[in-house]
């Protein structure tokens, strides 16, 4: 299971303590500020899956924080919650204007706060997945995906190959960066670059233009990867696709 990340940028340190402690008890993995300058720059470095954010926060209000965050190709489409205690027309239009997701008003009911969670963050996986089914990929697109507990933006032409292992499948890149998906190897198939990207196997998919060599295996080939020990067997099913595509 993928474990969501949110983070809360509020200023009252007990209210921010108490819901932390809610939102771990529900599974939710948590990262809080008390500032909007400090709120920011955790937003870019950690990209949570969703932000709970305090209007009257010091250094910059929450207006500010939400203007720069959807200013920023890295975080724009991250869910944003205001908790506030502001309840005029003029201030739910402002956030509403620049881009906040949803209003929970102090003092707030639990389940309120839970259900708007969950009703954000399985939005924007439905997006998500619906955006990658039909996306189709350029060698100079980025490709954000999760390392470790951090996402990162990996280029499609640094892609070295895919390779299934089941459910997922495993994204290896030229810098040494991997990542699993659960994305199939034939909707990647689909939606990479067929210029560069070649299947040679059922369970794998190889970036051409980082072949170093490749020898003849019977009525089949062995091909060789710059930087790679292991060499990739390409099945009989694909090895007139090889012969037609690198003669």
């Amino acid at each position: 299971m993928d474990t969501k990340r949110i983070l809360i940028i509020e200023d009252d340190q007990i209210l921010l303590k108490n819901i932390k402690e809610i939102l771990e008890e529900e599974g939710y993995i948590v990262r809080t500020e008390s500032d909007g300058q400090n709120g920011l720059k955790t937003a870019f470095d950690w990209i949570p899956d969703l932000i709970i954010c305090d209007i009257s926060i010091p250094y910059k209000n929450g207006y500010e924080v939400l203007g720069e965050l959807v200013n920023s190709d890295k975080v724009k489409a991250v869910p944003f919650i205001f908790l506030t205690a502001k309840v005029e027309k003029e201030d739910i239009r402002k956030g509403m204007q620049l881009g906040a997701d949803d209003y929970i008003f102090k003092p707030f009911d639990l389940n309120d706060l839970l259900n708007s969670i969950k009703m954000r963050i399985e939005k924007v996986k439905h997006r998500l997945t619906v955006s990658n089914e039909n996306k189709t990929y350029q060698m100079a697109d980025k490709l954000m995906i999760k390392i470790g507990s951090n996402m990162h933006f990996c280029e499609v032409k640094d892609l070295k190959y895919l390779k299934a292992r089941n459910p997922y499948v495993l994204l290896k890149f030229d810098n040494g960066k991997n990542s699993m998906q659960r994305q199939t190897l034939d909707q990647w198939e689909l939606q990479l670059p067929t210029r560069h990207f070649l299947r040679i196997h059922r369970s794998t998919i190889i970036n051409v233009e980082f072949i170093n060599k490749i020898q003849k295996s019977g009525a089949s080939y062995i091909i060789h990867l710059k930087g790679e020990e292991e060499p990739f067997m390409v099945s009989k099913r694909y090895g007139s696709k090889i012969k037609e595509n690198l003669s």
